[in-house]
């Protein structure tokens, strides 16, 4: 089985976020990044994936030279491949994004069509739930999103998604995309060798256009930091009085 994975760079999730002074971008220099936690468990059921069906595990990304770094970890995991289209570094809207990788999926595919597309349910920065889905209808493919268990059959995958009041089970064909959420399982650390091994890798790189984008950023706002209520508790004699007042002490 042949099986793409798509990851994004993201800032470290909790990290303090500090803009730009024209507040058109995220100051940089004092963050850590990280891969999306959706899209790190889509790497490991990947790579789960293809160890039980003798299959390959290619990630890739659309980002800065520095997304590098976020691409040999999934190598260093297990996935077997990496490929990284290159930006400037600033945001592309999710119609670029999914332009730009629909396109270098068809150029990958000149080897050979990917039977399993996997993306996380959102990105952690951004959290669009669109990259995955436009992708999927470019490529004239069938998607789920939202799910938290993918088994593999001969020609097709059964999957599982969670709702409120209980769980939806769906049957794909292959070729397929799917989504998945954090929690279908628990991705594994890189061991050293596995570490040592993704920086002999070499990754491929496939240059995109930046096409379509019906939108535009303005500028970026930061959410108002929230203050917790700070309760002054009365005296020993206070707290007795209220007490009483309540008819807990007789």
């Amino acid at each position: 089985m042949r099986i793409l994975v798509c990851v994004k760079r993201v800032p470290a999730p909790g990290a303090r976020i500090v803009l730009t002074e024209d507040s058109q971008a995220i100051d940089t220099k004092l963050l850590s990044f990280t891969v999306s936690p959706h899209e790190e468990c889509a790497v490991e059921e990947a790579v789960r994936i293809a160890e039980g069906n003798d299959g390959t595990v290619t990630v890739l990304t659309l980002g800065p030279p520095e997304a590098e770094e976020q691409l040999r970890s999934a190598l260093a995991v297990g996935a077997h491949e990496a490929v990284l289209v290159p930006t400037d570094g600033s945001d592309w809207d999710p119609i670029s994004t999914s332009n730009a990788i629909a396109a270098a999926i068809g150029e990958l595919e000149s080897d050979g069509v990917f039977d399993l597309i996997l993306f996380g349910n959102e990105s952690a920065d951004s959290g669009g739930y669109q990259v995955g889905v436009r992708v999927a209808h470019a490529l004239r493919r069938p998607i789920v999103s939202g799910i938290k268990s993918i088994e593999s059959d001969e020609g097709s995958v059964r999957l599982r998604r969670d709702t409120a009041s209980g769980s939806e089970i769906y049957s794909l064909p292959l070729p397929a995309v799917v989504a998945v959420r954090e929690g279908i399982n628990l991705p594994r650390y890189p061991t050293l060798k596995g570490r040592l091994n993704a920086k002999k890798v070499e990754l491929n790189r496939i240059d995109a256009e930046r096409i379509g984008g019906g939108q535009q950023m303005l500028r970026l706002v930061t959410p108002q930091q929230e203050i917790s209520a700070t309760t002054i508790l009365p005296d020993v004699a206070g707290v007795v009085d209220l007490l009483e007042e309540l008819q807990v002490l007789e």
